[in-house]
C-alpha cells in the first residue's frame, strides 16, 4: 500500500515563485518515488504540488487525494483523483495532518494548525526552511517538550524536493506510533 504524504501551506502563492517552484517539484517527486499526496484540495502550495504530482511519469489515478473545507466537492482545484468534502472548514486541520507524513512549505495560520495537530498525533513532520512562514519558523525544532519517541524527534529542516525524499525514505518507518487520546503523549 502506497504512503500518504501530506502537503500543507500557503493557500495563496505568486506564480514563479520560489514556494511555487518547491511545491511542484515535492509533487513530483514524492509520486516519482511511490508515494500518494494529501493536501486541503485548494490553491497555492496545494496547487502547484498537484500539478507536480501529475506531471510524473508514475503518476497514477488515485495519487492525489483532496480534504477540502466545505461539503461542495467542486469547491476543489480540480486536480485530485479523489475528493472528500469534510464540511469542517479550518477545523479539518488534525484530518489533513493524520498521514505518514507531514510535510510544511510556508504557510500562515491554517498551516501551523496543521502543523501542531501532525506533532499532537505523533505523525514525522518535515519543513522547509528556505521559505517565509510557519514552515521556517518551526524547521529544525520540537513544537514542545512531550516525549514523542524515544530518538532525535524533531521537526526535519528540508530545503528541496531531494533532502526531502532522503528525510522521509529515512524516517518515516521509525514513526510507528498513531494518537488514540490524549492521555497517552508524556509531558516533560
Amino acid at each position: 500500500m502506497k504512503k500518504i504524504i501530506a502537503i500543507i501551506g500557503d493557500n495563496s502563492i505568486n506564480t514563479g515563485s520560489l514556494k511555487e517552484q518547491i511545491a511542484f517539484s515535492v509533487g513530483k517527486a514524492l509520486i516519482d518515488n511511490g508515494y500518494r499526496i494529501q493536501s486541503g484540495g485548494m490553491g497555492g502550495i496545494m496547487k502547484a504540488t498537484s500539478l507536480g504530482a501529475r506531471s510524473s511519469t508514475n503518476y497514477q489515478e488515485g495519487d492525489i487525494i483532496a480534504l477540502i473545507p466545505s461539503f461542495d466537492k467542486f469547491e476543489s482545484n480540480g486536480l485530485a483523483d479523489i475528493v472528500i468534502p469534510t464540511g469542517l472548514d479550518i477545523n479539518r486541520a488534525s484530518i489533513v495532518a493524520n498521514a505518514d507524513f507531514v510535510v510544511a512549505i510556508g504557510g500562515g495560520a491554517g498551516t501551523l494548525a496543521e502543523i501542531a495537530s501532525a506533532w499532537m498525533l505523533m505523525r514525522p513532520i518535515a519543513a522547509f526552511s528556505n521559505v517565509e512562514g510557519w514552515s521556517k519558523k518551526v524547521a529544525g525544532t520540537k513544537l514542545d517538550g512531550r516525549i514523542r519517541y524515544e530518538f532525535d524527534d524533531h521537526i526535519y529542516s528540508v530545503t528541496c524536493a531531494k533532502d526531502l525524499i532522503t528525510v522521509i525514505s529515512e524516517k518515516i518507518e521509525l514513526y510507528n506510533k498513531y494518537h488514540h487520546n490524549i492521555s497517552m503523549v508524556k509531558n516533560k
